[in-house]
């Protein structure tokens, strides 16, 4: 004989249906919003926890600081040359040391940063725009359209980006009047027009990857057009490689502008650029007597390009799947 006020198992409240009642989160809720968790959602709690995105990240913050406001670092003038003080070694007034004509290279290697933060960034950006458009009609229309944009690509994509830049700056070298944005603009320009090739192919590659997808045929079946389909279903799932390509060209480019000025025949002075100045200071009797003047330009270009290849490489790291 059962007792009658013992509680029978049918009457026992069911904890997840407590919950349910309650609001209380349950672990089939916390499950359901971890699967539900968008890829950039994942790719930014990837960068979170990578230090190396945090290291270049700030490297990065302090350059472009650097190349808008230099006078929140330094209020030399790095123009203003003083043959008295010339080949002076680092001290309390110059703390990196004179060049030869006695101008400050503290003050012109935090001025330098501008021009290889703004050919790095532009010719970042015009690649990145001309190369993702030229790869996704490519990619996704096919056909004659993707047989001339690839061939076009290939002429253009057979001459090395370096080389392509000295014969065009030699050929149409800017003048010494010349102002510093459109010097700045002329080697962005050379850059672009010999930088997209890479772009586009690989933007071609990952719409054609995406292309065949359900969810892109599901949506042509119900009568989306060709621009409702690139900009909803194919831009946004193919444009993550593109993104850790462009990256990681950024710090190419930037060295590439420093040997066009280190060569002579990228951005002339009056302008500053830290290929400029290494170019000054690369004779073997000034590496001699004044060797702060390679050093310290050298080391800041070295830490800028270290910096957006870091950034590069922790962006794919989070975008790519196969690498977490």
């Amino acid at each position: 004989m059962t007792d009658p006020i013992a509680p029978t198992e049918s009457l026992r409240p069911n904890p997840v249906d407590a919950a349910a009642n309650t609001g209380a989160p349950t672990a089939d809720t916390k499950n359901t919003k971890d699967a539900v968790r968008s890829p950039g959602a994942d790719a930014w709690r990837e960068l979170r926890s990578n230090p190396l995105f945090w290291i270049s990240s700030i490297l990065i913050l302090v350059l472009v600081v650097m190349a808008i406001a230099p006078q929140l670092f330094t209020r030399t003038d790095p123009l203003y040359g003083d043959l008295g003080v010339a080949r002076q070694p680092p001290s309390a007034e110059h703390p990196f040391g004179t060049t030869s004509q006695g101008y400050d290279v503290y003050a012109r290697t935090i001025y330098g940063a501008r021009a290889s933060i703004m050919v790095g960034l532009l010719t970042t950006i015009g690649t990145a725009l001309v190369g993702s458009v030229a790869g996704l009609l490519s990619g996704f229309y096919g056909g004659w359209l993707d047989a001339v944009l690839s061939r076009v690509g290939e002429i253009f994509f057979a001459i090395p980006l370096l080389l392509a830049g000295i014969l065009f700056l030699y050929l149409f070298p800017p003048n010494l009047d010349t102002p510093f944005v459109v010097q700045v603009l002329q080697v962005v320009g050379v850059l672009v027009l010999f930088g997209w090739p890479s772009i586009a192919r690989m933007m071609r590659s990952s719409v054609m990857q995406v292309k065949p997808n359900d969810y892109v045929n599901a949506a042509r079946a119900l009568g989306a057009g060709s621009g409702r389909l690139i900009t909803n279903h194919i831009l946004p799932n193919a444009v993550a490689p593109m993104i850790v390509v462009a990256t990681l060209n950024l710090g190419t480019y930037i060295a590439v502008e420093a040997t066009l000025a280190f060569l002579g025949i990228g951005l002339r002075p009056p302008a500053i650029s830290w290929g400029i100045d290494i170019s000054l200071a690369s004779s073997l009797g000034l590496i001699r007597v004044a060797p702060h003047m390679l050093i310290f330009p050298s080391i800041f270009l070295s830490v800028t390009i270290l910096a957006f290849i870091m950034l590069g490489d922790a962006v794919r790291d989070a975008l790519d799947p196969k690498l977490r």
